[in-house]
């Protein structure tokens, strides 16, 4: 036995195992797309996280350019919403032809 254990050292995986539950309607999606695109269901999810991720960051990083603008010219909440109602009231005034 002795023998073997060492030669599983080197087979060790280089991903991990997640497992998810999926609605009945939504796994059947993900076997249609799969086999559609010649790719395993893994394969899949994988790439589909990856595009949740890439999008999230890029809207974190968004989000965060947008706090620091607003900061940056004392923007507040409150001074958007009032300047929001502001010129809906204006734009209703104006009468339309």
């Amino acid at each position: 036995m002795a023998g073997k254990t060492s030669c599983y050292r080197w087979l060790m995986r280089t991903t991990g195992t997640v497992t998810i539950s999926l609605p009945p309607e939504l796994a059947v999606e993900v076997d249609r797309l799969a086999h559609q695109e010649g790719r395993t269901r893994s394969e899949l999810l994988r790439e589909a996280f990856r595009q949740y991720a890439e999008r999230r960051r890029r809207w974190d990083q968004l989000f965060a350019y947008g706090q620091e603008r607003a900061a940056a010219v004392a923007l507040t909440e409150d001074t958007v919403v009032t300047a929001v109602k502001s010129l809906r009231s204006r734009s209703r005034r104006k009468p339309t032809r």
